[in-house]
């Protein structure tokens, strides 16, 4: 493992708690040191600030994984390596670069004999040292190389490892950057449900907690969820409040999600709910222009004088629908992409890995690898009929809470722009039949009709006015 910080270092402790012998390299001396210390006794675990003193403990083929920034830090690592390494030799990128980098490597060292494989991680520093979920994608050839250690380190579902091949080239980097921008879009939707319930209906934190424990004792069970629910009974021991309300209101982001964002426009495919969750952020860091607007543009907030109770559940049905779409829109996206790039990426393999150890596991995965086991080239799973019925049985307690948010002057972008998509998907006749008459009229562009085929142009100055 090159590169010790707590992602590196818990993965590769993880490794040795299965029985594989593991060695670490850090420039930092300390990093090196207290990973042999950390090591559970009994395996093999050692720390070295020399590559050259790595790769030559290492058997062939050789397995070097890369846990260190994105970008121009991955790239001096793999020209530090190549003087080091010979032919078979296996090179394993575990950070979260871009898609396109990934391809770049996978070419570069194919060329030099050596096998590149771009994987995602997902799982956080507790996920790394106790079962992430993994996706690694590439060489085929390479993924024998290691598939048992992933199959051990990984999470498990009902004994089965949340890891597996998903595809060729940069396959496993795409599938976690879309995993990524799903997180945006679940994280922006819990946050709006949760404005809505604390600022609009006057819930408590300790209620809040309540409310979020329910739900994820219910089918909404998930680990953001649970995470969003133990936030609300968080001390801050500087004031004595609740630590939520004293964080202040700017997200950051390490823009994964952004990347989803503009490769699905390249595609194209169509992710509104992902686009609007980074949007949101960025609107997020104008903090101090929107102290300023709210001055110009005082809110017309009005406490929420119905049913609490009623809109509590409203509110869990709104999210669960609304969940769901963010995930068909970033499995649509995946869909997409395996054709275009010929990256092969198995959707019902990819729902399988997620359904454990990664930031966005959910009780409806579950439900996913059905779809996907019934059709394994289902392009979007809203045209699954189990899935079908629950949106249609949700999506009125959708409408209902966005009608209730807008009366209320609360922001939900992500909520509006899950609905749009439903309603959208499921218009048999959209009003873009209107679009491309403008088009042809102002440019000539041509359009198609519904009576005959081909492509048509009208003069559209002649007409009677």
């Amino acid at each position: 493992m090159i590169g010790l910080g707590v992602m590196g270092r818990n993965l590769l402790l993880n490794m040795a708690d299965h029985g594989f012998s593991v060695i670490g390299f850090d420039k930092d001396t300390q990093k090196a040191s207290s990973l042999e210390a950390a090591a559970t006794a009994g395996t093999t675990v050692k720390g070295v600030t020399s590559l050259e003193q790595m790769i030559q403990q290492l058997s062939q083929p050789r397995r070097v994984m890369m846990l260190v920034p994105a970008g121009k830090p991955v790239d001096d690592v793999i020209e530090s390596l190549l003087p080091l390494l010979q032919k078979g030799d296996v090179v394993i990128d575990g950070g979260n670069s871009h898609y396109t980098d990934t391809l770049r490597r996978v070419k570069y060292l194919e060329e030099k004999g050596l096998h590149f494989m771009g994987m995602g991680v997902s799982g956080g520093e507790y996920g790394a040292r106790t079962g992430p979920s993994i996706m690694p994608g590439g060489d085929k050839e390479a993924y024998k190389h290691i598939q048992p250690l992933l199959d051990a380190i990984s999470a498990k579902v009902n004994g089965e490892p949340c890891t597996a091949y998903m595809g060729k080239d940069a396959a496993g980097h795409y599938v976690k950057m879309v995993h990524n921008g799903i997180e945006y879009a679940i994280m922006q939707l819990i946050s709006e449900v949760y404005d809505l319930l604390h600022k609009g209906a006057g819930f408590d934190n300790d209620q809040l907690h309540e409310i979020f424990k329910q739900w994820n004792e219910g089918e909404l069970q998930s680990y953001l969820i649970e995470i969003t629910r133990d936030i609300f009974l968080q001390d801050d021991p500087e004031t004595g409040k609740r630590l939520v309300d004293v964080i202040l209101d700017k997200a950051g982001s390490k823009g994964t999600g952004k990347w989803t964002s503009q490769d699905a426009m390249d595609l194209p495919i169509a992710i509104p709910t992902i686009d609007t969750a980074v949007a949101m952020r960025t609107i997020s860091g104008y903090k101090a222009e929107r102290v300023e607007a709210a001055r110009l543009y005082p809110s017309a907030l009005q406490p929420y004088s119905g049913d609490k109770q009623a809109l509590v559940k409203q509110a869990g049905d709104a999210l669960y629908a609304a969940i769901i779409l963010c995930y068909a829109q970033g499995l649509a996206m995946l869909f997409q992409a395996s054709k275009e790039l010929s990256m092969d990426i198995p959707l019902q393999d990819v729902v399988k890995a997620w359904r454990g150890g990664c930031i966005i596991r959910s009780t409806l995965l579950q439900d996913f690898y059905k779809a996907f086991s019934s059709k394994a080239d289902l392009p979007n799973i809203l045209l699954d009929a189990s899935l079908a019925n629950i949106v249609k049985e949700k999506q009125e307690s959708l409408r209902a809470v966005i009608t209730t948010a807008v009366a209320h002057h609360v922001p939900v972008g992500g909520l509006m722009s899950a609905l749009a998509y439903y309603d959208a998907y499921t218009t048999e006749r959209m009003s873009t039949n209107l679009i491309q008459a403008q088009r042809d009229y102002f440019g000539a562009h041509t359009y198609q009709r519904i009576d005959k085929e081909g492509s048509f142009h009208t003069e559209w100055g002649n007409t009677n006015k």
